[in-house]
């Protein structure tokens, strides 16, 4: 059964409630924050609701404080829009708004953090640390095969995989951050689970041709979703079990998603946590609508849950 819509906290009474959609932004996924959020806008104008898209900048609260919506749709992605910065911004303002808080945002977005946070709640994931580009550029931190990745960006922006008979270790590109993650690289297959409030959706394989990065997510055909993912029963059940154990062990509210990766050599033991995505997708290539609608919810449904689901104090 779909999750169940209630009322908006604080929405006034006007017949048609005014939702500002916040997208774009400053931050490496602005493209892509742009495409969910004229998704997003164009479903809730669909609805009835009266929809302003607002292209986050400098002078977003002043923005804000003219547009005077009765919830903030956060379509951000990444840096700023996803780390709880806005979220605070929110708040200050007491202006409703949906997916999760300034906490959970901050803790999502920091892979190490939330590393931890699992580890707490008995999730598992393989061994990482944080070092500098110096650092990573002089010597193999840890032993290939492994990934070097901002700590905090989504998207898999910025991902480099160091092969098992690489004799060098990577030099990172400038647009890198002075501080990254290094993780021991998971083999296997990229799995993905929805939560909705306070239950998980499903499970979905995504297939591609080479590693699940940045083209692989938003071009078209850069990689196929088989949903429901055909894996055994018992890893369908970790996986729902594990992705709202991380939602709920962060904080999050609304919509997340969380990432595994599954080495079907190693039955149940090979399943780790990879991250939780407190703001994912949602472009016409996106893995949360097509787990929804899988689950009988329609885009415009989810759309409306996820407005109505708004609040501020999250």
């Amino acid at each position: 059964m779909a999750p169940q819509i209630k009322e908006v906290a604080g929405m006034s009474s006007r017949a048609s409630p005014k939702v500002a959609v916040l997208m774009g932004g400053p931050s490496a996924e602005r493209e892509v924050s742009l495409s969910s959020g004229r998704e997003c806008a164009a479903a809730l104008r669909a609805d009835g609701y009266d929809v302003v898209e607002v292209d986050a900048g400098p002078d977003l609260s002043q923005r804000l404080l003219e547009i005077a919506p009765d919830v903030a749709f956060n379509a951000l992605h990444g840096r700023w829009g996803e780390d709880g910065c806005v979220q605070g911004m929110l708040e200050w303002l007491r202006i409703p708004y949906t997916h999760s808080g300034v906490l959970a945002s901050a803790l999502a977005m920091d892979k190490q953090k939330s590393k931890a946070a699992y580890v707490a709640e008995g999730l598992p994931v393989v061994e990482s640390l944080l070092a500098s580009k110096a650092e990573v550029a002089a010597r193999h931190l840890l032993a290939p095969p492994y990934v070097v990745k901002p700590n905090n960006e989504g998207s898999s922006v910025g991902v480099y995989i160091v092969a098992d008979d690489a004799d060098a270790p990577p030099q990172l590109a400038d647009a890198m951050p002075d501080i990254v993650m290094v993780e021991a690289y998971a083999p296997g297959r990229e799995l993905t689970t929805t939560v909705m409030g306070d239950r998980a959706l499903g499970v979905t394989d995504i297939l591609t041709d080479g590693w699940y990065d940045y083209d692989a997510k938003y071009t078209p055909g850069g990689s196929r979703h088989e949903i429901p993912a055909d894996v055994p029963d018992e890893i369908t059940g970790a996986c729902l079990d594990y992705a709202l154990r991380a939602h709920r062990c962060l904080g999050c509210r609304g919509v997340s998603r969380t990432d595994f990766r599954w080495d079907e050599a190693k039955g149940t033991r090979g399943l780790i946590l990879l991250e939780t995505n407190t703001q994912p997708g949602m472009t016409p290539t996106s893995l949360v609508p097509e787990q929804a609608a899988h689950d009988g919810i329609s885009f415009g449904a989810l759309c409306r849950w996820i407005v109505e689901d708004a609040s501020c104090d999250r």
